[in-house]
């Protein structure tokens, strides 16, 4: 499977792909929001590996994707949809992104290629995500996606010593399809 945006390209993992993701997720920016307090290549090579698994799923339900610029190939992050379990026309959609690339939109046009796969492709009608409440940057992306902010759950994750909320935020396919966001 493979997505293009003007500016990036979305494709299945490959083994080849861990050393990159483990260049932005030894990042402290990048790790400020999760609860590991570094990375190895091992930690990689599973990450990537878990996305190559999904490759082989039949039917397929989850669809995670790295991020790369079209322009040098460079890995930048990963964007994905995963259908839910028991429902077919429900999924969540999640990204992130090398810090070193923050600030540029790429996190936006990603998930915004996703999302219409999703909606498109999967024929979902709903999507959602959640993020650290924290994660401002993160939010902005879901809102710019046109999604609509529908809870905060106080202290929904606890790691790295602390309490952190969380926000949630969904979408239909006809609030997709009326968006300006495309």
């Amino acid at each position: 499977m493979r997505l293009e945006t003007p500016r990036l390209v979305l494709r299945e993992y490959t083994e080849d792909d861990a050393p990159a993701v483990l260049a932005y997720q030894s990042d402290a920016r990048y790790l400020r929001y999760y609860p590991w307090e570094g990375r190895t290549l091992d930690d990689a090579q599973r990450f990537v590996q878990q996305f190559i698994d999904w490759q082989a799923e039949s039917p397929r339900r989850r669809f995670q994707l790295a991020v790369l610029l079209c322009k040098s190939g460079a890995l930048i992050g990963s964007c994905g949809v995963r259908r839910k379990p028991d429902d077919d026309t429900e999924a969540d959609i999640g990204f992130e992104l090398s810090p070193e690339h923050w600030g540029r939109g790429y996190a936006t046009e990603a998930a915004t290629a996703m999302a219409d796969f999703a909606f498109r492709e999967l024929g979902v009608r709903r999507l959602s995500s959640w993020c650290i409440a924290e994660n401002v940057a993160s939010a902005c992306v879901l809102e710019k996606l046109g999604m609509s902010l529908e809870g905060r759950l106080p202290a929904a994750e606890h790691f790295k010593g602390r309490d952190w909320d969380t926000l949630l935020y969904g979408m239909t396919r006809d609030r997709w399809e009326s968006a300006v966001v495309r």
